[in-house]
């Protein structure tokens, strides 16, 4: 069983639960089991560090004071993961685009490879 801790009664409550056992805060938007709804601190809020309220795509009506929301990104989660992804893609980016730009190189080696190893066979 997966858990985690309910934001306002810091007790661990089971993944799917739609509600806190202890103190009935919502954990789940909707009462759907799949919709997470994220809380913020108590003096804080979500829309201080989230990548939607920073590049100003957020339509929910609480904002900037958002205390509770289903679309909570944190932008620097969201920053590290780019940058993770920038730094994986770049190297087979890089293989890629040269396989590209000498496609034709490739193939006449590759049909030389091909005439040498026919012609040790016979």
């Amino acid at each position: 069983m997966e858990t985690l801790t309910c934001p306002r009664c810091q007790q661990l409550v089971d993944k799917q639960a739609l509600n806190c056992p202890h103190c009935r805060t919502p954990l789940k938007a909707y009462g759907h089991p799949g919709i997470p709804l994220y809380h913020a601190e108590k003096d804080e809020y979500l829309c201080d560090n989230c990548t939607y309220h920073a590049d100003d795509t957020c339509t929910f009506p609480k904002r900037p004071y958002a205390k509770n929301c289903t679309l909570y990104e944190n932008i620097t989660n969201r920053q590290a993961e780019i940058h993770q992804q920038q730094q994986a893609d770049s190297i087979s980016t890089k293989i890629q685009q040269w396989i590209k730009r000498h496609q034709s190189l490739i193939l006449l080696l590759g049909l030389l490879l091909f005439c040498i190893f026919l012609t040790l066979l016979r």
